[in-house]
């Protein structure tokens, strides 16, 4: 009996917990992680100041549990089923895909992380460099991809990936911000055609990505 009393309090307090931190996701991609508060998360979720505060200790705890949330929803959004498309430029068409859908759909706020790197990339400390370690592992990505798609012959074997990338997350990148800024959807599509002609130009075999 006291086992199950023991488990029944681990489950309640892990569905707390992540209730939490969801709730926590979808404040900062509007109002940033300085806009998590433990009272205003006691009050979302009509649960105790305490309660948040045993879960996470500090507001830097809970901005860290955060961003920590975020990379896992975009693994799952993003890179791994980009991952599961065929190593070439069908697997790098795929990324920039899924990754304008999450930019679009997820968050109510846009990006997360684009919403949250403004706040405090000239912030040195923890949630900085968390923040800026998930956007490397995210930049490493794409330019393995697009390194993995010239070695398949899909890109030409002298494309200067590190450049790509910049390229393709700038296009993905204007695309929230003007989204967010003028409400308007069709940034998203431009930003897709933009990618698909620059990948277009590129590639060896066009026939591999969609005509529009």
């Amino acid at each position: 009996m006291t086992d199950t009393r023991v488990d029944g309090r681990v489950l309640r307090g892990e569905r707390t917990r992540r209730a939490i931190i969801e709730r926590a996701m979808d404040i900062a991609s509007v109002d940033g992680l300085d806009g998590l508060s433990i009272g205003r998360l006691a009050t979302d979720l009509d649960v105790s100041k305490s309660g948040v505060i045993t879960h996470f200790g500090s507001k830097e705890e809970l901005q860290l549990a955060t961003v920590r949330a975020a990379v896992e929803v975009f693994t799952q959004h993003v890179v791994r089923p980009a991952l599961e498309a065929p190593a070439g430029m069908q697997r790098l068409w795929r990324l920039c895909e899924l990754w304008l859908d999450y930019e679009r759909g997820i968050f109510p706020g846009g990006c997360f992380f684009a919403n949250v790197a403004a706040e405090f990339d000239a912030r040195p400390g923890r949630v900085r460099d968390a923040i800026a370690q998930s956007q490397l592992d995210f930049r490493a990505l794409f330019e393995r991809l697009i390194a993995r798609a010239a070695e398949v012959g899909d890109l030409p074997a002298d494309v200067d990936a590190a450049q790509l990338t910049f390229e393709l997350k700038a296009l993905g990148t204007s695309a929230n911000g003007e989204f967010l800024l003028y409400d308007e959807p069709a940034a998203y599509d431009r930003a897709r055609a933009a990618m698909l002609a620059r990948l277009r130009g590129l590639a060896t075999d066009p026939s591999l990505l969609p005509l529009s």
